[in-house]
């Protein structure tokens, strides 16, 4: 049997479980809710947080728990820093790499979704903007909760 983890372990599990389960989710909702089809930087965004929900759900079981937690962090961190770099692609900071951001995708190909037009923002920052901010927020506040030492009262 293993050990109960210290309370900032086991709340940077939760959060490792939670924000990729959501922000998946908030991807699925808008693409299947709201007509927001993903472009493939979108794409791109959303196989590091499957990544990390997979390592995630495997610290509940599996020793040792914190290295799947630090690594499911490193997941959504990576899943940060590619909408980080889709949103200066949309917001035109720098060029895009794909087709869907040249403009040279193939004419006769009518399903290809923008990488440089966000197709929705908030307070004037798009789903990669968002997803960026969350995640790289969120992977660090897991890998400060993880180097936490337990105070004893």
């Amino acid at each position: 049997m293993t050990q109960p983890l210290p309370t900032s372990d086991r709340i940077a599990q939760r959060l490792a479980l939670a924000v990729p389960a959501l922000l998946l989710g908030g991807a699925y909702l808008s693409q299947y809710g709201f007509g927001l089809y993903p472009c493939e930087m979108c794409w791109w965004q959303r196989y590091p947080h499957f990544a990390a929900l997979a390592l995630a759900l495997l610290s509940l079981f599996a020793p040792p728990r914190r290295m799947w937690i630090a690594l499911a962090a490193g997941g959504i961190l990576t899943s940060g820093l590619i909408g980080g770099f889709h949103a200066g692609v949309e917001y035109g900071w720098w060029q895009g790499i794909t087709g869907c951001a040249t403009g040279a995708s193939d004419p006769l190909s009518f399903d290809v979704v923008r990488c440089d037009v966000a197709p929705w923002s908030f307070i004037g920052i798009s789903l990669a903007g968002w997803n960026a901010l969350l995640s790289i927020g969120s992977a660090m506040a897991i890998w400060v909760l993880l180097l936490a030492k337990e105070r004893t009262a």
